[in-house]
């Protein structure tokens, strides 16, 4: 199954390292959360990336060929650069295929700019490239299958750092709790996609708004719940959690290795 990836935002949470390398291109550790997120899907079997960039794509291009050239592996670029193979005995045989969306796109515009390396693919996977988890993918998509709906997302619980809050009608708060300990769930950025969805994703609309408000309308959006680990790069605070944990060897996103 094919894997689109979305690289092209400007990541201005992010911005004391963004101002150097694209979001994605963030390390944590020796290599970038992009990187982490492909191993991901690739130890499920998934070994085909489409990767939607925009602010400073050229320097994920760079970081792949950078990268084949670590390996011990044979190389292959098609002519016009926008395709390259990784091959690697050991661990990586990826195909990766570069597709300049635009500097401003939104998702729902990158997403329908990449249409075209689809074709043939029943169902696809997509995801912000800014989150990681555990999620048992397999056991995802059987339920994506056996629901048999257009279009799925993972939900997960909000960070412990937010709070919800319980106010009356003078705005007196009645009540506060950690928002993972509520009953909120969040868009997890991990996605399963028909083909039909380009049906519902209009020509300058973004995902998750008024094409997931017309799938709601037909109860063809499944969320499908993680309540184990997951955790994005949104913040500064939040690449500083990613460094502490692989400094101590808790990364448990990395299933590759269990």
């Amino acid at each position: 199954m094919k894997v689109v990836l979305f690289c092209g935002g400007l990541g201005t949470r992010l911005r004391a390292h963004t101002d150097e390398v694209p979001k994605p291109l963030v390390n944590i550790g020796p290599r970038p959360i992009l990187w982490h997120l492909m191993r991901y899907y690739a130890h499920f079997g998934h070994t085909e990336f489409i990767l939607c960039l925009g602010h400073m794509g050229d320097q994920v291009k760079q970081y792949f060929r950078d990268y084949a050239a670590e390996l011990p592996n044979d190389l292959a670029v098609t002519e016009d650069a926008s395709e390259i193979r990784l091959l690697d005995n050991s661990t990586i045989d990826w195909k990766v295929t570069f597709a300049d969306t635009g500097l401003e796109a939104s998702i729902g515009q990158r997403l329908r700019a990449v249409r075209h390396h689809l074709q043939g693919e029943e169902m696809f996977l997509a995801n912000y490239s800014d989150g990681l988890s555990n999620l048992p993918l397999n056991e995802y998509l059987d339920r994506v299958r056996l629901e048999d709906k257009i279009a799925s997302c993972v939900r997960v619980r909000p960070d412990r750092s937010f709070h919800t809050l319980n106010v009356g009608d003078d705005d007196i708060v009645s009540s506060i709790a950690a928002a993972a300990d509520s009953n909120i769930w969040v868009n997890g950025g991990f996605f399963a996609l028909k083909q039909e969805i380009f049906d519902y994703l209009g020509e300058n609309e973004d995902l998750v708004e008024e094409p997931f408000q017309r799938l709601i309308a037909e109860r063809q959006l499944l969320a499908y719940p993680h309540e184990d680990f997951w955790a994005c790069m949104d913040t500064y605070k939040d690449k500083k959690a990613f460094d502490a944990m692989e400094s101590r060897g808790d990364m448990p996103w990395r299933l590759w290795e269990h």
